[in-house]
């Protein structure tokens, strides 16, 4: 590693995330030029390990940098810094202000303090003197069988979701599902589609693979059903992927034309449909559309969810349906990958589900959440005078916002940080770098309180107010 910009130290207690940290740290690097044009920014895998962190904070921190224009990417080399930027950030970038407390709707992670801690230690001090060593001992590749036979049950009653525990295949978490999907069923050279915009961490796990991404754009119904049939003949894709219900980053949710359409295409033109699962239950109105899996008859559906946005992030536990004819390629990634997830967890999960807390908890959390939704709606309806476009979801943790004809959501971001808010800029959500798409904003609500959220509205009026 030939820079040295190894000793940085993340404020582990900050708002702001280790990825935005790591972006302000490099960014500030160029602008003062210790990074000069031309330079290489050292490797992922390197790099995160010498930092300690996942390679997914190093990509993200990455990503934004190349969205913000101060370095661009080299397919097979690597990150270098830009011309431009080096000799231009000055003029609109401000210092980082890593010594304020930021409220932060840029994280759509739950607030720690309604993790149903106590009740979850109950479990595994439960487990524990149950099971005493075999808590803690590797479970089968696919998952404590226990757990996966209660999750059987509680996908039909919740879902209408059909399976068997032998189809379903437990992961520490929804990160690690992609991989072992994307491991087990691409190969370089091979097209994934894509919502646009959409999940950057899942585009960059298909991109590690040497898939060509495909994005469709998103109507109020789901995907473009014409453009994504005429890029289904031209690209066959081997893998479409999809957030039916309160969809990342946009909260639209799939009608059931548009899925039912979704599954005729995967059977015509031969290829499965990931569906990725993390807000269903989060509904404060009308609620999400039917899952997509629970219509599936040929088996053309991947169904990956995970507990992280809707327990506690730290469990690191989410599961995927598999169809019958990927079992075997998926439980050999998994058991390659690291031969089985948590024992302890997959236990206390599995009592946590037989004695319905589960249902308990989500109610609890609808409530609390439901509050915030409606404080974040009310304030951000406010801002359709100032011609900003809201979509109004049912649902969910966040919401869209299309920012005025000629206001950067990048810029925008930059002013918001300078006054102590975090939002997410919507460039890092498109597959394929769009200056047109550089006019969005994602706001979330799942770590803030009343008062942050009356607080960090008023300051984003403000922002967009004075823009100029």
């Amino acid at each position: 590693m030939n820079i040295n910009i190894v000793p940085l130290q993340f404020d582990l207690n900050s708002t702001e995330p280790l990825y935005a940290q790591l972006f302000h740290y490099l960014k500030d690097l160029i602008i003062k030029g210790d990074l000069a044009f031309g330079d290489k920014l050292p490797a992922i895998r390197s790099f995160a390990k010498a930092l300690e962190v996942n390679n997914i904070t190093v990509i993200n921190a990455y990503k934004q940098l190349e969205h913000t224009g101060y370095v661009t990417s080299k397919q097979g080399s690597g990150y270098y810094v830009s011309k431009r930027l080096t000799e231009e950030a000055s003029v609109f970038t401000p210092k980082p202000l890593y010594q304020q407390e930021l409220i932060n709707f840029s994280s759509a992670s739950p607030d720690p303090g309604i993790f149903p801690t106590e009740t979850f230690k109950e479990y595994i001090v439960e487990v524990i003197d149950r099971d005493k060593g075999y808590a803690f001992g590797y479970q089968e590749v696919n998952g404590f069988m226990k757990l996966r036979e209660v999750l059987t049950q509680f996908l039909k009653q919740t879902y209408g979701i059909e399976t068997k525990a032998e189809l379903i295949q437990m992961v520490s978490g929804a990160q690690q599902g992609l991989d072992i999907i994307a491991k087990s069923l691409l190969y370089s050279g091979d097209s994934v589609i894509t919502e646009n915009p959409t999940y950057n961490g899942a585009v960059d796990v298909f991109k590690s693979r040497g898939c060509r991404i495909v994005p469709v754009s998103l109507t109020p119904q789901g995907l473009d059903l014409v453009e994504f049939e005429k890029k289904v003949k031209i690209c066959k894709p081997k893998l479409v992927y999809i957030m039916p219900n309160f969809q990342n980053p946009t909260t639209i949710c799939y009608n059931k034309a548009t899925l039912l359409a979704l599954l005729k295409l995967a059977h015509t033109y031969d290829f499965y449909l990931l569906e990725e699962d993390s807000m269903w239950e989060l509904t404060y109105g009308t609620g999400g559309s039917l899952s997509l899996k629970s219509l599936d008859t040929e088996d053309r559906v991947i169904y990956l969810k995970s507990f992280s946005k809707l327990l506690m992030p730290g469990l690191r536990i989410g599961f995927i349906i598999m169809p019958k004819a990927l079992v075997e390629a998926f439980t050999r990634t998994k058991q390659t990958t690291d031969i089985s997830s948590s024992g302890l967890m997959q236990r206390a999960l599995e009592l946590y589900f037989k004695n319905n807390k589960w249902e308990e908890h989500i109610h609890y959390m609808k409530e609390i959440y439901k509050d915030r939704y409606e404080c974040m709606l009310n304030k951000l309806i406010e801002l359709e005078n100032d011609d900003v476009e809201l979509y109004k979801p049912q649902g969910g943790v966040c919401f869209w916002l299309r920012l005025p004809k000629g206001m950067s959501a990048q810029h925008l971001y930059e002013k918001c940080y300078e006054k102590g808010l975090l939002i997410f800029p919507s460039p890092i959500f498109f597959p394929h770098l769009d200056p047109s798409k550089d006019r969005y904003i994602r706001l979330s609500f799942a770590a803030c309180s009343i008062s942050d959220i009356q607080k960090g509205t008023d300051i984003l009026a403000k922002c967009i107010k004075t823009y100029h």
